[in-house]
């Protein structure tokens, strides 16, 4: 096989292996400059094979796929988002500053946290217009404070223009995060961009941040990267995960705990 169709099917298995691929990446890796990668690209593209992204590539079949609206998402695993959600505001203390991210596990979260009786001058920052709603019968007990932005219609979230800025002159206690692919390799990833920029923002904005995550999300790498996993103080997910997957992201150092829905 001549080099050029032999590294191009190389370019294609790794872009197929990893979900997205760099293009700065596969330069190093093939040793070849990234303006060769560029054209491999764009050969294979043309084949139908992969589809060109800023900054690299993805599979076709991964473009593809659909993002799913908060109200199909939020009654998917339901009763394991439930246990996630009530661990998670169980991390949470009176006094303490939060920003809650947009998603159905941190709307869990939400209705979680106003459950809590005992929390009083609590601040909660989000960027999730159905989040806020939710933690609207915790006022006065909370400040809730919504970033502003472009609306999203699917998951009702807020992003840039404006949402970055705002985050950007916070400094808070504690984030709580959904993510629609977590990996021990690619880290933590979502399948939207623009949901993608505000996320690391968040994770950027506190002194600390938990992951929320359901199982299924386990072992998925997507489109945007959030943030390595070192970034993140810990994953709570539900006891039904992979547990390769699990003792995949324990062996990164990520400290990962279970939950059991509730019987």
């Amino acid at each position: 096989m001549d080099a050029v169709p032999q590294r191009r099917e190389r370019v294609a298995s790794l872009v197929a292996g990893r979900g997205f691929a760099r293009v700065v990446d596969l330069a190093r890796e093939l040793r070849v400059s990234e303006v060769t990668v560029r054209t491999d690209l764009a050969a294979l593209e043309t084949e139908g094979r992969i589809t060109r992204v800023h900054g690299g590539a993805m599979p076709r079949s991964v473009v593809a796929e659909r993002e799913s609206s908060l109200e199909q998402s939020r009654t998917k695993l339901a009763r394991a988002k439930a246990a996630i959600a009530e661990r998670a505001a169980a991390r949470v203390r009176s006094g303490q500053s939060i920003v809650l991210d947009v998603g159905s596990t941190t709307l869990a979260v939400a209705q979680a946290l106003v459950a809590r009786t005992d929390l009083d001058e609590l601040v909660v920052v989000t960027n999730g217009l159905a989040v806020a709603l939710a933690l609207e019968p915790g006022i006065p007990r909370f400040t809730v404070v919504v970033t502003g932005g472009t609306l999203r219609p699917l998951q009702h979230s807020l992003v840039d223009p404006l949402a970055s800025p705002m985050l950007e002159g916070l400094r808070v206690d504690l984030a709580i995060v959904g993510a629609t692919g977590v990996h021990a390799d690619h880290g933590i990833t979502n399948v939207n961009l623009p949901e993608a920029d505000v996320k690391r923002r968040i994770v950027a904005s506190a002194s600390e941040s938990i992951l929320v995550a359901d199982g299924s999300k386990l072992g998925q790498a997507h489109l945007g990267l959030v943030a390595p996993l070192g970034a993140i103080g810990e994953l709570i997910t539900d006891a039904a995960a992979p547990t390769d997957q699990v003792d995949a992201l324990r062996a990164t150092g990520l400290r990962v705990t279970l939950v059991r829905p509730r019987s």
